[in-house]
């Protein structure tokens, strides 16, 4: 076996056999520290978000980005919907636009198509 392995097991059967003294003899006291760990917990992840948010300029722009997905949001259903109501109920007396024809002066150019290419040599 591995000694993590055995050390972790010996760390687990100590804990458990401790949790079940402590049980046994005054839970009251189980309770108590249960209680005080978990405000200790509690205020320092409080105060770790503090810190790892940066103060009051990332708030502003975690704000300002939540706003803007939002305002996108709106945006996007209104496109679907339009194209939805669009889709689904055609005008009969709307007249089909006609395509331009393109501007650009295209031109073939002719030349010896016997002459090999000179990149394959």
């Amino acid at each position: 076996m591995n000694a993590r392995f055995i050390i972790a097991g010996a760390v687990i059967l100590l804990a458990s056999i401790g949790l079940v003294s402590t049980l046994m003899g005054d839970p009251l006291a189980l309770l108590q520290r249960i209680l005080i760990f978990a405000a200790i917990a509690g205020v320092i992840y409080f105060v770790f978000r503090k810190v790892m948010m940066g103060g009051k300029g990332k708030d502003k722009d975690q704000k300002a980005f939540l706003k803007a997905a939002k305002q996108s949001k709106k945006r996007y259903n209104k496109k679907t919907a339009a194209v939805k109501t669009k889709a689904s109920a055609p005008n009969p007396f709307r007249k089909k636009s006609h395509r331009k024809k393109s501007q650009a002066n295209l031109t073939v150019i002719e030349g010896k198509k016997n002459r090999k290419n000179r990149a394959s040599l």
